[in-house]
């Protein structure tokens, strides 16, 4: 059955997250209702991976399967984006291999989070506010730490049902921008609260609390409760998701 990747964009404030749930709605159902009526078929959407509630997605990709009447991609994108709400847009469609796997066949997952020391109306939704000056220096040498390791276990949600916490990350780093301040972090797979609990960890750092020894300790302990809380999940963002040149046709 042809296979195809959607490419769309959300904002989280109104949704319970990615995957469908029985407490509320989230992006998943939504899309895959839309879908399923403009097809006029019921299709089952696979996504990349998960996003908590209220977590924003720049750049999310799902799959489904078609074999019905041929459509045109760039007309069933325009309907679609006629469709969802206006808090979802799909920015493209595109065929790939029939095995072809929205989470399974992808590279890399890319997340920022997102800080403001300055209070403003503007930015709140989207933004974690800090009521200090970050430690951008001592901030940024435990994020080089974080890629000597490869065991989060430290940094990932409790009693979750994944099979192993062994995830690589080879980009971590913060930057600032004025009253903003951005940690942007890639790895080839995330635990289900990872990042929100790294950058908690991270702004310990921040605030003079924590050194390199401690953070190391933490990331050795493998126990979620000696790390940082986790920072709320607002700010949050998925950013890209890379996968293979060669699955798209």
């Amino acid at each position: 059955m042809p296979r195809f990747f959607i490419t769309l964009s959300y904002n989280g404030k109104n949704y319970v997250g990615w995957q469908i749930q029985p407490n509320g709605i989230s992006v998943q159902q939504v899309l895959q209702e839309s879908l399923s009526v403009i097809l006029r078929s019921v299709t089952v959407i696979t996504g990349a991976g998960r996003t908590d509630a209220g977590v924003h997605a720049r750049k999310m990709i799902a799959h489904f399967d078609w074999e019905g009447d041929s459509f045109g991609k760039a007309d069933l994108v325009h309907k679609l984006n006629n469709f969802l709400p206006k808090d979802i847009a799909v920015q493209e469609i595109r065929p790939v291999l029939p095995e072809a796997h929205a989470r399974f066949s992808a590279l890399s997952r890319t997340y920022s989070y997102h800080l403001t020391t300055r209070k403003d109306p503007f930015q709140h939704e989207m933004s974690y506010r800090v009521h200090f000056l970050p430690d951008m220096e001592r901030m940024n040498r435990l994020c080089g730490v974080l890629k000597e390791y490869d065991d989060f276990t430290s940094f990932s949600k409790l009693h979750t049902d994944v099979k192993t916490n062994i995830c690589r990350i080879t980009d971590a780093r913060w930057e600032r921008m004025g009253d903003h301040y951005i940690f942007t972090i890639t790895a080839d797979r995330f635990l289900r609260n990872m990042v929100r609990a790294i950058t908690g960890t991270l702004l310990e750092a921040g605030r003079g609390r924590l050194d390199e020894r401690g953070f190391r300790r933490i990331i050795e302990a493998r126990d979620r409760n000696v790390a940082g809380d986790s920072v709320p999940g607002h700010a949050l963002f998925l950013e890209d998701v890379a996968y293979p040149d060669d699955l798209w046709l």
